[in-house]
């Protein structure tokens, strides 16, 4: 039986990292990828309201109210929203100046809150979002607003590329995140968002409570209501990432607080509603990834207890020691393989850190800039 369990926890850790991907490949090869008719001139665009939550963000909420009034987009079709949660700063004064066509001086009271406020007030028949500190390339509103000439479409994420990485490997993982979640949107449709730019049909948008989060919430929620949702690698922005490895740990553990109440309290994993592709996509990419703390556990654990039993069980157990030596060597010594190590290891022990801090401290509330993004 710890045999048993020992393979089975392995498989799925290597399936939801490697395999998974591999079959996504296979599916989309043997699928034709969905087409999606674009706009045919200007005077389709819909109208679409560019919302901006922003927490003392008064060194950027400027340039950032700038940058999107010159987007490539019809600015009497454009509405920018600055909903500032709070903010004990110039936010709001800085926004108004720059040319805010809304700005909401908000009490303190979370990001979703933030995001629900201003979607109440906003005009446009698409919800567009974007976190103060991302810069949006010229056309990305053109190409995030595309898909949305379909009427099954009801979801809609860009492409986010970091810089300024310092020792944090964050933007190579991207890169492969992202990649499957392309593979994703070209069969069920992707399983996670993407909160530096994406959008949502006014009409689909649901009003989530303080602990959701739209990246992981909105995909789910929106296939139970037979909405696709799309990634759209056109629609290009930037952003600073966190610069120490340290500073990202955090960041992923204060995310993955609220993970526990979108799994269990929005039932994301409840087989009902979805398609059954979506249901794959969504149990693989999903609910195997937040395992995967927990599945390390039982792995090193069951090995442990089946030592002695083959030369192969001293093995497996030799290269978890050496992973997490290799983590711990990655602090001091830059080579490649020790990062990468470090990263894996930090990255996945923050989504069982994210569970210790909500069963101590409750569901999460407001929420924090992260360190150096600025």
């Amino acid at each position: 039986m710890i045999e048993v369990l020992f393979w089975a926890a392995a498989a799925l850790i290597v399936y939801t990292h490697l395999g998974y991907p591999l079959v996504l490949w296979l599916l989309a090869r043997m699928r034709r990828r969905p087409t999606v008719s674009p706009p045919h001139s200007w005077d389709e665009l819909p109208t679409v309201s560019l919302i901006v939550a922003a927490y003392d963000e008064e060194d950027v909420i400027a340039a950032k109210v700038t940058e999107a009034a010159a987007l490539e987009y019809p600015r009497e079709r454009l509405q920018l929203i600055v909903a500032s949660d709070g903010s004990s700063d110039g936010t709001v004064a800085r926004a108004r100046a720059a040319g805010a066509d809304l700005v909401l001086d908000l009490p303190r009271a979370g990001k979703l809150a933030a995001q629900n406020a201003a979607a109440e007030q906003a005009g446009g028949e698409i919800l567009a979002f974007s976190d103060a500190n991302t810069v949006w390339e010229p056309a990305a509103l053109l190409r995030l607003v595309e898909p949305f000439a379909d009427p099954n479409v009801g979801y809609a994420c860009g492409q986010v590329r970091f810089t300024d990485g310092g020792e944090n490997l964050e933007g190579a993982y991207w890169s492969y995140e992202m990649a499957v979640r392309e593979l994703e949107s070209a069969l069920g449709g992707v399983t996670a968002g993407n909160g530096a730019i994406y959008a949502v049909r006014r009409s689909a948008f649901p009003r989530l409570p303080a602990s959701a989060s739209h990246d992981l919430s909105l995909p789910f929620e929106l296939a139970r209501r037979g909405q696709r949702s799309l990634y759209m690698p056109r629609a290009r922005a930037t952003e600073k990432m966190v610069p120490t490895l340290e500073g990202e740990f955090a960041r992923k553990r204060r995310m993955m607080v609220g993970l526990w109440d979108i799994v269990v309290g929005e039932r994301m994993l409840s087989p009902r509603g979805y398609p059954p592709l979506f249901a794959f996509q969504l149990a693989s990419h999903r609910a195997l990834r937040y395992l995967t703390p927990f599945l390390h556990l039982v792995v090193l654990l069951a090995n442990i207890v089946l030592l002695g039993d083959g030369w192969v069980y001293t093995v497996t157990l030799a290269a978890q020691a050496a992973l997490l030596l290799a983590a711990a060597a990655g602090r001091f010594v830059p080579l490649a393989p020790l990062r990468v190590a470090r990263y894996y290891v930090m990255v996945t022990a923050s989504i069982a850190a994210g569970l210790w801090d909500r069963l101590r401290h409750g569901p999460p509330g407001t929420w924090e800039k992260a360190e150096g993004t600025r």
